[in-house]
């Protein structure tokens, strides 16, 4: 029975309860009728009659008991027509339905019956879905804890580790339980998913629990959580249900021989399943299953007994259902559940889906997806009829409707329980639709096949059979409302750029999105990054534990998200990596590993890793030995250290391997961390081991040393030709893996172009033979080779030379000239065997000719004339033995040069050179007197020398320090002992054997040494740490002082151990010149490497300064090591390092620079604070500090927070700027924050352009909180300026108010004038307004930028408008400089008429406005008001003068000549006032109709105040002047107007005065005012003043005003009187002081090249400014300089060009540069430069509109130059530019 509702006469309808809410527990009607209070009338009756109360009574009863039955609502619903929307059904287009409603009549009276409509079709949803729904799904993804199962309707479900059979859970159980009793903490290894199910495997699934991801409010990721244990999936089963064709889910409980026993779940436990071996999958044994794997069965019998049931997981036989294997009888609906296939009778077709009855009393739905209208796009009407059967596999349920009802699926693939395949163009057979199109792929078009209105799109993706789906939120960036299927950008056939984000196996769709910022995303899943891949990313944030940093969390795409590990945030140690990665800074990082299992990235943000070209070593099996790429280091151990490469690819590098030097212990060479590149020596891929070195590959293998170790001088060889270069060969030694060179000229004895000849023939690869070994290097790997068949044929006779024992005197021998010089020919054999062949033994033919008629490398037979056994020694000759006896004592004596009698010995005993000998005592002359030595000479022609070091014993002895040599003097005889023999060449002391052509004996002249013992020489390994020594300064290089002990022992001591007094330590070289001497203590020895360190800090040189050893306040010497922008990093000592910042540089912070420092400069530190704990040092170079504490300090140092107080007014540097404000740093630990709002007094739209990082500020104090140790500042001008005062808002203007200010733009209708010292106050004064005249053109009276005087005339509060005037007659008395018209005369202050000065360069308000020919058009007649002609009698207007109104002052005469004012920067002092009046001098009859009217205006009622006729008539004592200057004292013009006033009355000296006192006027804030005025006063100086008096003002300029600026202007003023030696001088002190302005080098070079013909010095400038400028200044300052030489008359075009070539060559792609060059051609009118110029840059690769400018420029050239042959010649480039490049530019004629 249908509900009723029922209305009474005058009786209101009974109210309705409120909706239902989805996810609420459904409540029974029963209830709610007790719950419900009904309405009673009046008396108390009810509305309803007995009848309809008994029959509500039992509808409630009997819905009650369906509900306690079945779990689920009744069908019928009282309220069924309040349903949600999401219930209701829909049309085709997805408007829900609303029950129709009929009216009827029931016992006379009015009542509504609802009509039925039919089931409604509906697919699932993440809100349809509720605990308790069973759905059918196959496995699309196996991971390490879950399963993924695809769900209809493009949904996932996960499928947790105990949600998926008892079997396994127990499993786990125990493995948990195990893991527990062992304290084993890893993760369950020993079960692996991938072994229970295999993907594409369909399961039923029980929903168990839909929820958001998120636990916070708001919307999180939704996750619906399944189970397939049997005992949930088959819920409501019972055996009886368990009929052939039915499906049940089943697990396996143990693996017998023949097959499977399954649990069914049942609750009759007693019946079990059996799944025969032959029954399973095909392609799956049945022994690897694993109990507790899942299978849907397809049930294939009962036993007699009915408790074993027969089971079937073949897919081929339970998706087969053309005849059987489907469901046609049941005995309850409980057998149809999920995964069950059936035959139905279709109900309805729609075009959204098709509803149908099983068994004629169950209802079946087919949504759109599975009705397979989606897949397909034909019409389901055509394909389906009502009333006929197909087959169809249920899907899913419907719990919470209220009629049962299941889906069902005809899509052929899940009927067949088959997976969706496709067929492509490449391959024909049935793959997966993933592998043609595989996720994240990006399709150009997909077209659009089918619009669902407020659903999505169905799209052809361009896979046969499998189309995509776009979901309606996935159509934009932003909310779709609706999808018309004929309009819009998504109607029906649109084409679109899509990305498909996913594929569901169930539905067989891609999942697709629109959506321009997916599109537009680098990965969207974890699979697509590659290992080694380089990817950019931003820091999420920061992982910190008790240590600190320790990772780095980046984020690479929207949900992908990898994790830097500490070692890999840089390729050094970070000590404070939180200031170097913010939170949303931008990385670039290289994928180190992926983990797909635990969804798990590593990244790494090494430059060395990131910028590696080098092959990615991920994988053990394509490594190979010889292999090199970039490892880190992930452990270091003593007897090895492990490499990291990518993924799990690690390498042992043993520490034999690590250095070709020997390593004792390997943490001292290497850290953790550190990346090093190796080569592979071995590896093996199945053991997953590899052996890896970091010796250079290309040094010999131990098999290459053995064979260079057995290869001898002399030995015939083989080899193969492998290379050949322009003068020798390169040839592979047989068998034996090396290589030799063979020069050109070993080829042969002949000449040498036969050599070469042979050289040509010889190809590479070509076998050599009867090649010879003329010598080998170990060292440097080397063997060379010879063919020349003399040396061959004497190797294989045995007559070869290849040791001494092989010369024998009077043989002959063959050999090849190796060096030639004037004595003679040196001649070499094998082994490097060399004899000389004496210039007296060469023919006498032979030596007239050039290098004795030889060349190098020309073979030569000579015969042995002398040997010298002792020293190993031979000469050789070309002449006959027989002249042998004649010639012997020459040879001798010739080559035993010098000769050994000496000639006036100093001792006066020796007489020949032999005598002397090691140990003697001798006596010396001293020749000179160097820094570190003393010149001698023994005789004539033997010299010697005396080390500084070898002179005094003692520090005693030494009587300057600074100059120890000063105290002997040239000609001085001094007792000396020979040591040994000095080598000039190297300087090194070298044992007496060593003689050579002209020694030089080294010598000492120690007190201690002049004795007959002979004391010991000082050696290295003498030396012993600790030890007291005098050194000698030799040499002073990057910080340190070398040091000589002895003439073979030398030291170093580093500038911080110079000196204990810190003030010598600034300037080295200046206290510690070259030959000083110092004393000092041996800190550090190491005999191997040779080195030896040094202290002269004898005061406390014995430690090492260590972080125990300083203290607060100490103040110490410092080694610069490091100068950053920011801070200068000074070391200590080796162990002790310490950071200076900004705020630690200078007491005066605006004298703060940085870069004044450089590396390895000395300076003086104190020490502010020692942190032991964490081993940091703060340091301060605060003069205050180092050098005196009186000095003065202009920013106090702040260490504490507890210093500040609050409203305490500080200056600090820009730390960082943030979004939410600025971070000033006020000290080396101490940051203040600066809101946004506290950054100014005025809104700043881009705050962000007014700070920079290291900006120099000034704020104050708002804020102080000790505990939190925050600080706040403010950088408002209200805070920090005492003497502020607040900008005049719009409020602040009322009606009659003046004001002034500039205007802002110039309309036809008037201007917009801007008030000064106001927050952007604007108004517009109308052109009616401007003049007590008519002004036809407002253009032409006023420019932007103008200042004005302006009154307010109306104020519109509710526009915020404001109206001006500027009528002279609005002023009143008020006196102004200005014609009454609100402008300033032009010609009153200045009357040169120039118009084009720059206001704020020269004098505000001096360029006023021209306007000359404005009331020249408006000639007033006779009927003209009394305005204009009062006009007219004030001021003359002269037609003939261009430089705008001329005033004529006709109360001053002036005699003789025009006083000659003065002129600085084109402003004249004269200002116009004394300019001469009109020849014609106006009559007497010209003056009484003035003198009338003025007579009529005295008969007025009112009198006009003649005050402001000063505006046009000009100041004309010094009353007036005084007078204006009361009412403008800011006013600069009307300062030099005063000052031109006196020195036009010569005046000089008040003039002066003047100007002083208007320095002193005017405010501090018109910076311009002042500037004018200190112009005017240098002007003066220059013109009236001394040099001296110029000097001092210009000092004083400097100090008040930008320095540059002052120099600039004084410049100017020194060119424009001539003074040009002047000029260059400041030029060039200006940019001593003021080297990074590149204008200034840039003007200095324009007045060396024009005003000075001084080219050489104007280019000596470039590299200047390079050095100075930074970089990004350099191009544009080198490209002004090379035009330079093209447009000055002393620049030289051909180094332009030079410049500009260089300029082409670095930067080839700048077009503007060629354009600039192509300009300079044609200017100077090279034609044919500029030709070849274009042709040049059309040649290279350009865009279309570039190639077209330049094609385009290079046709006008040649049709203003050229001729028709030459325009043909440009039109066919364009051509053939346009085809190679293949439209790339569009050029044409």
């Amino acid at each position: 029975m249908a509900p009723v509702k029922r209305k009474g006469l005058g009786e209101s309808e009974i109210t309705r309860p409120e909706k239902k809410h989805k996810g609420s527990a459904l409540i029974s009607k029963l209830s709610v009728l007790r719950n419900e209070e009904p309405s009673f009338p009046r008396g108390g009756a009810s509305i309803l009659t007995p009848l309809e109360h008994k029959q509500i009574h039992i509808q409630a009863k009997g819905d009650v008991l369906f509900e306690q039955s079945t779990g689920k609502k009744s069908a019928t619903n009282q309220f069924e027509g309040e349903e949600n929307e999401e219930d209701q059904p829909e049309h085709a287009d997805g408007v829900p339905l609303k029950a129709k409603r009929k009216k009827g009549f029931k016992r006379g009276k009015l009542v509504e019956v609802t009509e039925e409509v039919g089931v409604r079709i509906e697919g699932l949803s993440y809100k349809r879905f509720v605990p308790g729904s069973i759905v059918l799904g196959q496995v699309s993804q196996i991971n390490r804890y879950d399963v993924a199962l695809a769900l209809p309707n493009n949904l996932t479900g996960y499928i947790p580790l105990t949600s998926i059979s008892d079997a396994l859970t127990e499993k786990v159980e125990a493995l948990v339980a195990e893991d527990d009793a062992t304290d084993n903490e890893n993760d369950i290894k020993d079960i692996d998913l991938k072994s229970f199910f295999s993907l594409g495997q369909y399961l039923r699934a029980y929903v168990t629990s839909t929820q958001n991801g998120a636990a916070s409010v708001g919307q999180g990721r939704r996750h619906i959580e399944l189970s397939i244990n049997p005992r949930q999936a088959n819920m409501g089963l019972k055996t009886v249900d368990l009929v052939v064709n039915s499906m049940v889910q089943a697990s396996v409980l143990s693996v017998e021989d023949h097959g499977l026993v399954m649990n069914l779940g049942l609750e009759d436990t007693t019946v079990r399943g059996f799944m025969s071996s032959k029954e399973v999958e095909h392609n799956v044994d049945t022994s690897k299953i694993e109990e507790g794997a899942v299978f849907l069965c397809l049930v294939t019998g009962v036993s007699s007994n009915g408790n074993t049931i027969k089971l079937s997981s073949d897919s081929q036989k339970a998706g087969n259902i053309k005849k059987t294997n489907f469901l046609t009888d049941a005995p309850t609906v409980d057998s149809f559940l999920p995964g069950t296939a059936v035959e139905f009778s279709i109900s309805k077709v729609t075009s959204s889906g098709i509803t149908g009855k099983l068994m004629g009393m169950l209802n079946v739905t087919a949504d759109l997806i599975h009705s397979g209208a989606a897949a397909s796009g034909k019409e389901l009407e055509k394909k389906y009829s009502t009333g006929s059967k197909t087959k169809g596999r249920i899907i899913c349920t419907f719990p919470t409707v209220e009629e049962k009802k299941i889906g069902i699926s005809i899509l052929h693939h899940i009927v067949s329980l088959k997976s969706t395949t496709s067929t492509s163009k490449v391959a024909t057979e049935a793959i997966t639709p993933t592998r043609i199109l595989p996720i994240s792929t990006i399709l150009e078009e997909v077209r659009v096949v089918k619009v669902e209105f407020g659903m999505g799109l169905f799209v052809d993706v361009g896979v046969k059979g499998v189309r995509g789906f776009v979901h309606i939120s996935k159509v934009a960036d932003g909310k779709v409302d609706s999808l018309p299927e004929s309009t819009g950008p998504y109607k029906l056939g649109s084409v679109h750029k899509a990305r498909i984000i996913g594929y569901n196996s169930m539905d067989g769709l891609f999942i697709v999105t629109l959506e321009p910022k997916v599109i537009d995303q680098p990965f969207l899943y974890l699979e697509e990054v590659k290992v080694g891949q380089v990817v950019k990313g931003t820091v999420e944030k920061l992982m910190v534990n008790e240590r600190g940093v320790n990772g780095v969390l980046v984020n690479i795409a929207e949900g992908i998200t990898g994790l830097v590990p500490e070692i890999h945030l840089a390729d050094i140690a970070l000590q404070h990596p939180e200031r170097k990665f913010k939170e949303g800074s931008t990385v670039t990082a290289r994928v180190l590993s992926t983990l797909l299992e635990k969804r798990q990235l590593r990244l790494t943000l090494k430059k060395a890793l990131v910028n590696s070209d080098a092959e990615i070593w991920d994988s053990y099996e394509k490594l190979k030995p010889g292999l090199q790429a970039p490892g880190t280091l992930v452990n270091v151990l003593p007897s090895c250290a492990v490499v990291q490469f990518y993924n799990s690819v690690r390498g042992v590098l043993p520490v034999s391997e690590m250095s070709e030097s020997y390593i004792k212990d390997p943490k001292q060479h290497f850290r953790v961390g550190q990346v090093v590149n190796v080569h592979i020596i071995s590896v093996d891929a199945d053991a997953r081991r590899m052996i890896v070195s970091c010796k250079d590959p290309s040094v010999f293998g131990s098999s290459q040393r053995e064979a260079l170790k057995n290869i001898n001088a002399g030995a015939i060889i083989e080899g193969t030709v492998s290379e050949k270069t322009n003068d020798e060969i390169i040839v592979e030694i047989k068998d034996s893996g090396l290589k030799g060179l063979l020069p050109f000229e070993h080829l042969a004895d002949g000449s040498s172009q036969k050599c070469l000849s042979l050289a040509k023939n010889i190809r590479v690869n070509q076998i050599l033979k009867q090649l010879m070994v003329l010598n080998k290097s170990d060292s440097k790997q080397l063997v060379r080779l010879t063919s020349k068949p003399s040396l061959v044929k004497d190797a294989n006779d045995g007559k070869l030379l290849k040791s001494f024992d092989d010369v024998v005197e009077g043989a002959d021998v063959h050999g090849y000239v190796n060096n030639i010089t004037l004595i003679g020919v040196f001649v070499r054999f094998a082994a490097d065997m060399t004899g000389l062949l004496l210039k007296a033994h060469i023919p006498e033919e032979a030596i007239r000719l050039p290098n004795f008629g030889m060349r190098r490398n020309q073979s030569i037979s000579t015969r042995i004339l002398s040997v010298d056994h002792g020293q190993q020694r031979f000469l050789l000759t070309l002449k006959p033995i027989a002249e042998k006896d004649i010639t012997r004592k020459k040879e001798l004596t010739e080559y035993s040069l010098p000769e050994r009698a000496l000639s006036n010995p100093i001792d006066n005993v020796s007489s020949s050179i032999d005598d002397f000998v090691l140990g003697k005592l001798t006596m010396a002359k001293v020749t000179s007197v160097k820094e570190t030595q003393l010149n001698v000479h023994l005789a004539d022609g033997v010299q010697g020398r005396i080390d500084v070091s070898e002179v005094f014993d003692n520090w005693e002895e030494i009587k300057d320090p600074k100059y120890p040599l000063k105290v002997f003097h040239r000609d001085q005889i001094l007792p000396v002992r020979i040591l040994g023999i000095h080598d000039s060449r190297n300087h090194r002391f070298l044992p007496i054997t060593h003689r050579g052509k002209a020694p030089v004996f080294e010598l000492t002249a120690k007190p201690s040494n002049q004795s007959e013992a002979e004391s010991e020489f000082l050696t290295l390994d003498k030396v012993e740490i600790g030890s007291t020594r005098i050194v000698f300064v030799n040499n002073i290089l990057d910080g340190c002082i070398w040091v000589n002990l002895s003439p073979n022992v030398r030291g170093r001591i580093r500038g911080m151990d110079v000196s204990d007094d810190v003030s010598l330590i600034e300037d080295l070289s200046k206290n510690f010149p070259i030959g000083s001497a110092l004393r000092a203590k041996v800190t550090k020895l190491d005999i191997t490497s040779n080195h030896l360190d040094l202290s002269a800090r004898l005061g406390n040189a014995s430690p090492p300064l260590t972080l125990n050893d300083v203290s607060k306040g100490m103040v110490l010497p410092g080694r610069v090591t490091k100068v950053t922008e920011r801070q200068v990093i000074v070391q200590l000592s080796d162990m002790l390092s310490g950071t200076l910042y900004l705020t630690d540089l200078a007491d005066d912070y605006e004298k703060v620079d940085p870069s004044t420092y450089h590396k390895n400069q000395i300076v003086r530190v104190c020490v502010k604070d020692v942190d032991a704990s964490n081993k940091r040092l703060s340091l301060s170079m605060r003069p205050s500090k180092v050098l005196s504490s009186s000095l003065p300090v202009e920013d106090p140092e702040i260490n504490s927070i507890s210093q500040l107080n609050v409203n305490d007014v500080l200056r600090g540097f820009v730390k960082n700027v943030a979004d939410n404000g600025v971070f000033v740093s006020l000290g080396s630990n101490l940051t203040a924050y600066i809101r946004v709002s506290d950054l100014s007094d005025l809104y700043l739209k881009d705050w962000k352009s007014n700070f920079e990082i290291d900006q120099l500020t000034k704020g104050k104090i708002i804020a102080v909180d000790p505990a939190l140790s925050h600080i706040q500042m403010s950088l408002k001008q209200s805070h920090v300026d005492k003497d502020y005062q607040a900008p005049l808002m719009f409020s602040d203007m009322v009606v009659g108010k003046v004001v002034t200010g500039k205007v802002r733009k110039v309309q036809e209708y008037g201007v917009f004038i801007v008030v000064d010292k106001s927050a952007n106050v604007s108004g517009l004064c109308h052109r009616t307004e401007m003049a007590d005249r008519r002004v036809p053109n407002p253009k032409a009276l006023y420019n932007e930028g103008d200042a004005v005087k302006a009154k307010v005339l109306k104020i519109d509060q509710t526009k915020k408008q404001i109206t001006f005037g500027l009528k002279a007659s609005y002023f009143g008395s008020e006196s102004e400089p200005s014609l009454g018209l609100g402008i300033k005369s032009k010609g009153f202050f200045d009357s040169d008429g120039d118009s084009n000065g720059d206001s704020n360069e020269e004098v505000d308000g001096l360029n006023g406005v021209e306007v000359k020919g404005i009331f020249e058009e408006q000639e007033p007649s006779n009927g003209d008001s009394r305005n204009i002609q009062n006009f007219e009698s004030d001021l003359e207007i002269e037609n003939g003068y261009d430089g705008g109104v001329t005033v004529a002052m006709e109360n001053v005469e002036t005699s003789g000549p025009k006083a000659s004012g003065l002129n600085a920067g084109g402003f004249d002092w004269t200002g116009g006032i004394f300019a001469p009046a009109d020849s014609d001098t106006p009559s007497e009859t010209d003056e009484e109709p003035i003198q009338s009217k003025k007579k009529r205006r005295r008969n007025a009622e009112i009198k006009v105040d003649r005050t402001g006729d000063l505006d046009a008539n000009g100041p004309q004592s010094v009353a007036d002047f005084e007078r204006l200057l009361m009412g403008q004292p800011n006013s600069s013009v009307l300062w030099l107007s005063y000052m031109a006033f006196q020195l036009q009355l010569s005046e000089a000296t008040k003039a002066r005065e003047i100007a002083e006192r208007a320095i002193r006027t005017i405010s501090l804030r018109e910076e311009t005012e002042k500037m004018n005025v200190w112009v005017a006063l240098l002007n003066l100086e220059n013109t009236y003043g001394t040099d001296e008096s110029l000097e001092e003002v210009f000092q004083r300029a400097c100090q008040y005003n930008d320095s540059q600026d002052i120099h600039e202007r004084l410049i100017s003023i020194h060119i424009q009187s001539g003074n040009h030696e002047k000029a260059d001088t400041l030029f060039q002190t200006a940019l001593r002081k003021h080297s990074q302005s590149p204008g200034l080098y840039l003007n200095y070079a324009t007045f060396l090249l024009t005003t000075l013909p001084h080219p050489d010095r104007a280019r000596a400038l470039l590299p200047r400014a390079l050095q100075s400028l930074p970089s990004h200044t350099h191009l544009a300052l080198t490209k002004d300089f090379g035009l330079l030489e093209f447009n000055t008359p002393h620049g030289d075009p051909e180094r332009g060009r030079t410049v500009f070539e260089g300029l082409l060559a670095t930067f080839p792609k700048r077009l503007d540069l060629w354009n600039v060059l192509l300009d300079a051609e044609l200017r100077r009118g090279e034609t044919a430069r500029a030709r070849a110029l274009l042709e040049r840059v059309t040649a290279r690769k350009l865009k279309g509109r570039q190639a077209k400018f330049f094609f385009k420029r290079w046709l006008e050239l040649e049709e203003k130059h050229g001729d028709e042959t030459s325009r043909a010649r440009v039109t066919a480039k364009a051509a053939e530019y346009v085809r190679v490049h293949k439209g790339d530019a569009q050029v044409g004629n």
